[in-house]
């Protein structure tokens, strides 16, 4: 008598590829765009968060204000299988509880400026944990696409980085959770595909809630009052911690972690846009050359995976 196949579960650290691997169209460059609107601004609202409040205050401030967002989407609430939860509550740890609790510790000893161009690093890092998790290599036209990227991110904080200090430390913690990151984008592709972004977010925010709360009620004492600095929490919270990782989990999930991870070539693009119209900056030569660069990487980055 056979004996009936029983379908192997996928393990706790597992990935899948996107399911569209067509190119980029306008629902995917609809989703980077408002991911790099959204994100290129979150470090200036960080940097306005800690002249009051210390740094477990913001995360758990974000968080707090992230899960309450989600909260109100009654599709956040539908069923995950019990089997998948160990693997959307480790999501909750990675991909916001510990580098969100990261970032703000190394804003300390690090310029917004470094912190920026390692946060860059994203894509290389969700390509390598691709690689390992699928045991396959990318494609030429990703690949290039990649360094391409890279390189731009690197050109266009050349200016700035000039000017910048940073400690080992802050390093080493911005590394951290880059290679966190990128761990992250891989573990959501499968979980966004099976139950879209909401529903996942929503159980990972809570864990992630629970895992910041003892270290944000510590440093509360410590902090000050500002309505600045409550004000800059909002946004942060809002859309950087709710809005914006649903929109990057439905991202990777139509265009796999290496392709999706993409989108954050363009935040410090952003970033820049913002201190021109609003603070009078001026644009180096050398970071409109990573710009192209950029835009170069993105674009090969985005074709049809063949």
């Amino acid at each position: 008598m056979a004996i009936p196949h029983r379908a192997s579960r996928p393990g706790l650290l597992s990935t899948s590829v996107g399911s569209h691997r067509d190119s980029f169209g306008i629902t995917e460059w609809s989703l980077l765009s408002a991911i790099a609107l959204i994100w290129g601004s979150s470090f200036l609202f960080m940097t306005v968060g800690l002249e009051a409040f210390k740094p477990g205050v913001i995360t758990l401030a974000r968080v707090g204000l992230g899960a309450a967002t989600l909260a109100l989407f009654p599709r956040a609430r539908a069923s995950v299988d019990r089997a998948d939860l160990p693997r959307v509550l480790l999501l909750g740890l990675i991909w916001t509880g510990i580098p969100l609790t990261i970032f703000p510790i190394a804003q300390q000893w690090i310029d917004s400026s470094v912190a920026g161009m390692l946060n860059g690093a994203l894509p290389v890092a969700s390509a390598v944990w691709a690689i390992i998790l699928l045991k396959a290599l990318p494609r030429w036209r990703q690949a290039l696409g990649i360094a391409l990227g890279f390189a731009g991110i690197i050109a266009i904080s050349i200016p700035e980085l000039a000017d910048s200090s940073a400690t080992a430390l802050g390093t080493a913690l911005v590394l951290v959770a880059v290679l966190l990151y990128g761990l992250s984008t891989n573990l959501t592709v499968p979980l966004q595909q099976k139950y879209g972004a909401l529903p996942v977010l929503f159980r990972a925010q809570l864990a992630a809630l629970v895992f910041v709360t003892p270290y944000g009620l510590l440093q509360i004492p410590d902090s000050t009052w500002s309505i600045k600095a409550a004000a800059a929490m909002v946004p942060l919270g809002v859309l950087g911690t709710a809005i914006a990782f649903v929109l990057m989990a439905t991202l990777v999930g139509r265009a796999g972690a290496t392709r999706g991870s993409i989108a954050i070539y363009f935040v410090p693009i952003v970033a820049i846009a913002l201190g021109v119209v609003v603070l009078d900056e001026r644009i180096e030569l050398i970071a409109i050359l990573g710009m192209v660069l950029v835009l170069a990487g993105a674009w090969f980055a985005s074709r049809k995976e063949v």
